[in-house]
């Protein structure tokens, strides 16, 4: 598989065969960040903006109060190592007490709990589509796509069986988010967005 020119990766680091996670961790540092879909690297958009930050900043706070005895929560740039072809990095992850054998030095091995993903101009299209069908195929229970423009938490839940995500709810400004995969959640949209 070749990668197009337009995937932002450089020149240098196109390649035939498909990049493994092996690959991925011995890249030199360029001063970007990537990510591994299928096999194919994949350069991220520059750092995220100050509302973006603020969105995270306000999420982990969230956390913080509520969910802190109840597992680990991270924030990119982290991997995600979904697979030896798959490597991802979310910009929140929550993994429960249950699971943390996943947590390692190198990252996390295996799907989170939760995975949340801020959404810019970007990224927003790869946000929706084609990391949230690969967050289902490897199993992350949860997947919240943060839309900062209208203000907006979309809380999709995995079909285990079908391994896909259902659309749970959209949660607007006033609401406050409820999770049963992830139950000590009591996330003011008010409060996430201000």
């Amino acid at each position: 598989m070749k990668y197009e020119k337009s995937s932002g990766v450089p020149e240098h680091l196109i390649r035939e065969e498909p990049y493994s996670y092996e690959d991925y961790a011995n890249l030199p540092d360029d001063g970007n960040r990537y990510e591994v879909a299928d096999g194919v690297l994949q350069a991220m958009s520059p750092s995220p903006g100050t509302k973006h930050q603020k969105i995270l900043r306000n999420l982990t706070a969230s956390f913080q109060s509520h969910c802190k005895p109840s597992g680990q929560f991270f924030f990119a740039p982290l991997d995600v190592i979904l697979s030896r072809y798959h490597v991802r990095q979310p910009d929140f992850i929550f993994v429960s007490n249950e699971r943390l054998t996943i947590v390692t030095e190198r990252g996390i091995e295996g799907a989170p709990d939760l995975a949340a993903e801020i959404l810019s101009p970007s990224t927003a299209q790869k946000d929706k589509t084609e990391k949230r069908l690969e967050y289902a195929r490897f199993g992350v229970k949860e997947y919240w796509i943060i839309d900062p423009v209208y203000e907006l938490l979309e809380q999709h839940v995995l079909d285990v069986e079908e391994r896909r995500f259902s659309l749970r709810h959209i949660y607007k400004r006033g609401d406050v988010v409820e999770s049963g995969i992830v139950p000590c959640v009591q996330l003011s949209l008010q409060d996430l967005f201000d």
